[in-house]
């Protein structure tokens, strides 16, 4: 089934439900999508699922800044809001890969470019995420590229 198909489905049956969390992010998510067939000038029922991947994804990043924002505000309320809708977003996303996994696909990245320093640190982090396709989060291959390129 396509993701926008889902999407819809997931929404209907949310709103049967009465759950109010899972209906609104949906709703936003719908509307996110929307506005990125405006952008794309497209109509949204032709968007495929990778178009529809990107955009959670943008939406699963938009979530993470707002938390970490409200954490350091001490606006715990706001914090449960965001990661409850982060929880309906997410579940658009394909499995991201483990710790473990990011680990290794930098160290084989890294052997390729036994030359690498903190400079090369962008073409390091690029390289890693065209060999995760997508499935490994951005800040975690930060984090372990920049400490391997110490």
């Amino acid at each position: 089934m396509a993701l926008i198909t889902q999407i819809g489905d997931e929404l209907k049956a949310a709103m049967k439900a009465g759950e109010v969390v899972k209906r609104d992010t949906l709703r936003f998510f719908q509307s996110a999508l929307k506005n990125a067939a405006i952008e794309a000038r497209k109509p949204v029922a032709e968007f495929t699922d990778a178009e529809v991947e990107a955009v959670a994804k943008k939406l699963v990043k938009q979530r993470k800044d707002s938390i970490a924002q409200y954490q350091a505000a001490g606006r715990a309320d706001l914090v449960e809001k965001e990661r409850a809708e982060l929880v309906f977003i997410e579940a658009y996303l394909p499995a991201q890969l483990s710790r473990e996994a990011v680990e290794a696909a930098v160290e084989k990245v890294l052997a390729a470019m036994p030359d690498a320093t903190v400079k090369d640190m962008g073409r390091v982090m690029g390289a890693v995420m065209k060999e995760t396709v997508g499935a490994a989060d951005g800040n975690l291959v930060r984090e372990l590229v920049s400490a391997k390129l110490k």
